[in-house]
């Protein structure tokens, strides 16, 4: 008789030895993974009256986990995109599991037969020139906040940064002499390295004078001088946007995350006419065809594309199918 291996026991060496040792994934891969799953135990006990250590393997079958993606957004009212990240990461489970028990394929198998949702792609936000010039025009530049608030809106805005990226920038990371760049680990552990315009490299320059930290400080710390929240960030982002729609009543519409600013940053090198694919580099994409977002965003090319056309001398006319069946298709 095939002895199958604990499911906590099969779960803890997922994380162990899969991801960390194996893969050696990012930090947040692993904290998106353990919340998936501090979520799914949770319920699994809800509903089966198990302890998670007392789970069986059985009881995550297809119909169970197929209920828990419900549950993710019928009840915790969580978004197509947040429902697949949790499939996501239970998929990476079994297809560990598939290696650790091939006994169990047929049941795994439908586990991971489960289809991720197609959700709706929204044209992205992000920032026109006046509507940046009004948002770094708002800190407060009499105050010690108000100088590290624009410098830190203005390297976010010109670099295209992660949130996470941004926070985690030490002043080793930030060359401010020939070839200035600023060099972070994005996604993935991927290293790269991005250039900055003379306008941000006088602003970073005058902030070092005035930050006086050693080379592995923050650049951007909290009023304690330790790091920055994600939290942090958004507040006082949130705060200057704020003095910002004041200025600039086109803000007023508009809700502007940290997110936004790295759309700003790839807005404007396409408006630049700088190829898709070196934006892709400059974002730490994982492929080109994730900048094809801001094509599909930026009416200003589409009416140059639209300006070089020229209108047919055609009369227009409706097509009339003379046939059931294609009146039937015409119809759908």
């Amino acid at each position: 008789m095939t002895t199958i291996t604990p499911l906590s026991t099969l779960l803890q060496s997922f994380f162990t030895d899969r991801l960390m040792k194996q893969r050696q994934v990012s930090p947040h891969t692993i904290a998106s993974y353990r919340d998936t799953f501090r979520l799914l135990l949770e319920f699994a006990y809800q509903r089966l009256k198990k302890p998670p250590s007392k789970l069986d393997f059985d009881d995550l079958s297809a119909p169970f986990i197929g209920a828990f993606l419900d549950h993710i957004q019928s009840d915790r009212h969580n978004g197509t995109r947040t429902r697949n990240l949790r499939l996501t990461a239970i998929h990476s489970f079994f297809h560990y599991a598939a290696y650790q028990e091939p006994s169990r394929s047929d049941y795994i198998q439908r586990v991971l037969a489960i289809p991720a949702k197609r959700q709706d792609r929204p044209l992205i936000d992000f920032l026109t020139h006046p509507e940046i010039e009004a948002l770094l025009n708002a800190p407060d530049k009499t105050t010690w906040a108000g100088r590290r608030d624009q410098t830190l809106l203005m390297l976010a805005i010109q670099t295209g940064l992660r949130l996470s990226e941004l926070i985690g920038i030490r002043q080793c990371d930030v060359v401010l002499s020939s070839g200035a760049h600023v060099r972070c680990y994005g996604k993935g552990r991927k290293e790269r390295c991005t250039p900055l315009t003379k306008q941000t490299v006088a602003i970073m320059k005058t902030w070092f004078k005035e930050r006086k930290g050693s080379n592995d400080d923050v650049v951007f710390p909290n009023a304690r001088g330790t790091q920055l929240s994600p939290d942090g960030i958004q507040y006082l982002l949130a705060k200057h946007v704020a003095t910002a729609r004041k200025i600039c009543p086109s803000l007023k519409d508009k809700r502007v995350s940290p997110h936004v600013l790295r759309h700003t940053a790839a807005m404007e090198l396409l408006q630049a006419g700088v190829d898709h694919s070196v934006i892709a580099l400059w974002l730490g994409h994982e492929s080109a065809e994730t900048t094809m977002i801001y094509l599909h965003a930026d009416l200003a090319i589409k009416e140059k594309i639209l300006d070089r056309t020229k209108p047919l001398n055609v009369k227009a006319g409706r097509y009339r199918p003379d046939d059931k069946l294609l009146q039937f298709l015409s119809g759908l």
